[in-house]
């Protein structure tokens, strides 16, 4: 049974290998035909990822990489009980969920479960984005209010009204015009925002309540003008601007203000949630709060698209009153309900959460030991498998080093190992691997991360751009596609062997 079980392993990577087209060819006719806002990883040298396993990614040489960004395969790429569960469901039926199918009602049992309070009533969409448009649809029906509080540097999704609350897209040069209704809160970074430790408070709590009271501020003007505040949505941590953990108590009073005038708040969980925390199922459980709705996406389909809003009896009442159907043509569907009780079924059997503890806490303390051997690491922050290593270049001014967190993402790419960097100076590292990592896994990344930073050593008072780097990649020709051409024959004959 092994040996059929290797084989048939051996047998799929070939067969991706062998359909796999030049790179060459594959990067013309994505220029052709993609849009162009549609942006690539290492866009000058961009991989070509055809195999995934674990927390393994190979490309179309069989090169492979330790994927350390991929919250998105949360139970490691193509899990066998996943696979197997869309697998199997797929070759019975597909519709929508107006007909019933048990495999919905199960899920959201199942989530509900995890859930405090009063969370107990469940819609299914496809993505984080969706989740996070219904949810404000939920608030404002709910509240009938129009203001919403959001913090600077968010992102809640690619929808024209998630764009209008995520700063990280308004912020940018080409970015929209910040609606009317839409008040930006200082984010809660103890580190570089509005307030900081030590510099405003050695007290976490303190340093909670000055951002929180900021919070307070907002839904009082908001009241003021427009007698109250329709929701306050948060990432419950905040992971494109730049893997921010509030302080604690920040969330307990901020909730309390929002609910004072009169809003709901919003969890958007979409990054986070699933145990990445290790501590709980969800983040927000960390800040001791109860939200009125919780978004999820991303994770909760292993890379298949599946996404959940789940909010209080009152408020999905509120909605139903108002006579409107809610439907969605894919949400809730048998297949994506399957593969999202399986991915419950590998988190719980396989004890996913004490391993992003466990390993969470191993890779926090290894980087902890980088910021007392290099200068350019200024702060160090995380848990379980959600890290934040930020780069700067002066430890007082806290300078953000942000070519050089640019060229250790590279460096680390020549290493074999992906990992990304983000925050509005686009200087801190994140590490967000799928679930399955383990301490090996860390002890490489930090090694290999140390050993690079090392490099740096020597000229971390010196732009970055006096350092010559050397990307040693196959440059795209016809010499390319010569090579593809001989590696697809050393395939088939590896096929006849068999």
């Amino acid at each position: 049974m092994y040996a059929l079980c290797v084989l048939r392993f051996l047998v799929i990577n070939i067969m991706a290998y062998l359909q796999s087209k030049p790179k060459s060819e594959t990067i013309e006719l994505r220029e052709k035909y993609i849009g162009g806002a549609c942006q690539l990883f290492f866009r000058s040298t961009p991989l070509k990822i055809v195999r995934g396993i674990a927390q393994f990614m190979y490309d179309e040489t069989g090169e492979r990489y330790l994927d350390c960004i991929n919250n998105v395969a949360h139970v490691g790429h193509c899990h066998p009980h996943v696979v197997e569960a869309g697998r199997n469901q797929m070759s019975l039926i597909s519709t929508n969920n107006r007909y019933l199918h048990d495999d919905i009602v199960i899920l959201a049992e199942r989530l509900v479960k995890t859930m405090p309070g009063s969370l107990s009533v469940c819609f299914f969409v496809n993505s984080g984005s969706e989740a996070n448009d219904l949810a404000l649809r939920l608030a404002r029906v709910h509240t009938k209010k129009k203001d919403v509080i959001t913090l600077d540097h968010a992102y809640h999704g690619h929808l024209t009204s998630m764009i209008d609350v995520s700063p990280y897209k308004l912020n940018l040069p080409g970015g929209p015009e910040k609606p009317e209704w839409v008040h930006v809160a200082p984010v809660p970074d103890v580190y570089r925002g509005k307030y900081t430790y030590p510099n405003d408070s050695k007290s976490e709590e303190e340093l909670g309540k000055l951002y929180a009271d900021e919070v307070g501020k907002i839904c009082k003007l908001a009241t003021d003008k427009n007698g109250g505040v329709c929701a306050f949505i948060a990432e419950s941590l905040q992971s494109c601007g730049g893997q921010i953990f509030p302080p604690d108590g920040y969330l307990k009073r901020a909730f309390e203000y929002v609910r004072e005038a009169g809003g709901v708040c919003i969890a958007d969980e979409v990054q986070v949630g699933f145990g990445r925390v290790g501590t709980h199922m969800w983040a927000f459980e960390t800040q001791d709060v109860i939200p009125d709705i919780v978004t999820m996406g991303k994770p909760m389909g292993n890379g298949h698209p599946v996404a959940a809003v789940i909010t209080t009896p009152e408020i999905a009442k509120s909605f139903a009153d108002t006579g409107v159907e809610y439907f969605n043509t894919y949400g809730g569907n048998p297949v994506s309900c399957a593969i999202a009780n399986a991915v419950l079924d590998v988190i719980e059997e396989e004890n996913l959460l004490e391993r992003a503890r466990r390993v969470g806490d191993h890779l926090l303390a290894r980087c902890e030991a980088l910021k007392h051997k290099h200068l350019l690491v200024g702060d160090v922050r995380g848990r379980g498998l959600f890290v934040g290593v930020e780069l700067v270049t002066d430890r007082d001014a806290r300078t953000p080093a942000t070519a050089e967190a640019k060229h250790v993402v590279n460096r680390m790419r020549e290493e074999k190992i992906l990992i990304s960097r983000d925050g509005p100076d686009a200087n801190v590292l994140k590490f967000k691997p799928p679930m399955v990592f383990s301490t090996q896994d860390a002890d490489r990344l930090v090694d290999t991360l140390d050993r690079v930073l090392s490099e740096l050593d020597d000229q971390w008072r010196t732009p970055i751009t006096n350092i010559k780097l050397e990307v040693l990649v196959t440059p795209i020709s016809d010499q390319v596609e010569s090579s593809d051409t001989s590696m697809k024959s050393s395939f088939k004959q590896s096929v006849k062997a068999m």
